[in-house]
This record gives structure tokens, sequence and C-alpha cells, in this order.
């Protein structure tokens, strides 16, 4: 169980000291560790050489967290990446991270200095940062898709790898995705930038649009296969689309028009969404500090299903 709490997501923000025109000289004043994931490459750089923690032990870690993304999209989305790993003197845990892809995609990881392997073993930050190379850069107008794709697809995807627990997963889904839910004065999602509506705004967009794929194709197609052929039609953070085209391809791959259709519900106007009735139907009840699957629920293949490793 990860103990960060509803906010558990605020920490991708604290790296304002942290841009590209930094971090690209330093990528390449150093000699890397690289990596591979299938054919692509990650060259790993570190920033101390203080870690408690080995470098062998650290690139397991990033090889893990790279291998649970590529599992989920199929392959690792980008051909090569840089990746740099920033000590945070006196810190257990990983502190926070920021990925860009201008200049090639590339990702600055903060990482507690006395960080131990049960940090690393609870860690989602990595595969959230890696999870936005597989989504292009949209306008900013529609943040929240990145957002929500990386804040959707990253539990999902550690489940999918056997790395994480996919009761403790719906458990955090149900417990964080209300703050995601529009508030008094809310314009809908393209025009509402709090913190909540972009990361867990994204997501709710991401789990309806995840159910209501499955219900149109008898549960064979679902949100990854859409996102799946967005990357796969060169769709990656190194690109800047439109956030249109995007859905375009995810609904041709998945037979109908559920991305476009509920973008153009939930892009200006606030649209509550019955998260209580949804769980029912899914099969995922609460009880205490976790939860317990009903998989007599009318939804409950589909729930099976969105956990499902695929080929």
């Amino acid at each position: 169980m990860r103990t960060f709490g509803i906010s558990r997501r605020a920490a991708l923000g604290d790296l304002t000291a942290a841009c590209t025109g930094m971090l690209l000289p330093a990528l390449r004043a150093q000699e890397p560790e690289v990596v591979r994931v299938g054919d692509a490459e990650i060259a790993v750089v570190f920033g101390s050489a203080s870690f408690d923690l080995s470098r062998n032990e650290l690139l397991a870690w990033v090889t893990g967290s790279a291998a649970a993304v590529a599992t989920y999209y199929g392959r690792f989305p980008v051909q090569r990446a840089s990746l740099y790993l920033n000590a945070r003197p006196g810190h257990t845990g990983i502190r926070g991270g920021r990925t860009w892809g201008d200049r090639g995609a590339h990702t600055r990881i903060l990482v507690g200095e006395n960080a131990t392997l049960d940090d690393l073993k609870r860690d989602w930050v990595l595969t959230h940062e890696f999870v936005h190379y597989a989504f292009p850069d949209v306008p900013d107008q529609n943040h929240w898709i990145e957002e929500g794709v990386a804040t959707y697809v990253e539990p999902i995807a550690r489940v999918t790898a056997g790395t994480f627990d996919a009761g403790t997963a719906w458990f955090e889904m149900m417990r964080d995705m209300p703050q995601g839910e529009p508030r008094p004065g809310d314009e809908g999602l393209d025009n509402t930038h709090t913190w909540g509506r972009t990361y867990w705004g994204g997501a709710i967009f991401c789990l309806m649009a995840d159910v209501a794929i499955r219900k149109n194709t008898s549960n064979r197609k679902g949100l990854r296969d859409a996102l799946r052929a967005i990357n796969q039609a060169g769709g990656s953070i190194e690109t800047k689309w439109l956030l249109e085209r995007a859905l375009a391809i995810g609904d041709k791959a998945t037979d109908g028009k559920t991305l476009v259709s509920l973008y153009g519900e939930m892009r200006d106007k606030a649209v509550p969404v019955d998260l209580a009735a949804l769980w029912k139907q899914l099969g995922v009840e609460r009880q205490g500090d976790e939860v317990v699957f009903n998989d007599r629920a009318p939804l409950a293949s589909i729930r099976k299903a969105i956990c499902r490793a695929s080929s």
C-alpha cells in the first residue's frame, strides 16, 4: 500500500529548478549507463555518486519501470530516451519527476540519497513519467489528457507487469479519483486547469473511455488499444499534435467514436460522473483500507480485462 495520501502526485511539479536548458548539458557531459527494453535504449546518468543504493539496484528499478510501460503499450514508447537521476541529500524515497520531449525524450527524477530497495519497489513516479513518452505533446488547454493518461495507466501498467497488486490499484482509484470531479464554476476539462481536474479529471476521462470502448466492442478492445495505436502512428512526447488527431486515431483502432464523443461532452462543460455507481457495476467494493471484488457484478469482466496483460 502506498502512503502518499490524496496529494501524492503533487510532487511531480516540485522541480522548478529543473529545465531542459540545464538538464541536457548535464546528460551530455557524463558517460551514461544504458538500459535496454526491447529495441529501445534509455541512457541513465547519475547526478551523484552518494546514493546508499548501488547503481545496479537503481538500474534494475529503471528497467522494471520501463518494462511495465512496454508491457502495457506492446513496446517502449520511444526508441531512445535519457534519464537523469539526481540525488536529494538526507532524503529517502522518490521525491518527484519531470519529463520533456523537445530535443528528444528525457526525464529528471529526484531520488532520496538514502532511498531503500523498499522505496524503489513502492515507487510509481518513474512509471508515470515513462508513460508520458507514449502520448503526443498537445496544446496547453489539453494538458489534462497527458496527465490523465499517465495517472490512469501507471498503476494498470504495473499490475499487468506483475509488480503491483490489482486490489491496491483499484483501492487508490476509488480513494483518489473523486478529486477529479467538477467543482462549482467548472467549465470543462479544457478550461479548468486545477490540479485535481488536470490529473484526476483526466484519469476519470480515461476510465470512462476504457469502460465505454469495452462495452462497445464486447470487451475485445479497450483504451489500451487506442493508446497503442496513437503511439504506433508516431504519437509520442517528441511530437506536437492536435488532440483531435490523437483521439481520431484511437477511435479508428477501437471501432467507434468513443474518444471523440466523450471529449465533445467534457471539453467545455462540467460533466459529473457517478463514480459510486460505476465502482458497483465494476464489482469494486471498499471495505476499510482495502477493496474486495464482486465477480458477479455487471461489469466485472471489464474490470478484469482492464488489468489483464495482453500481447
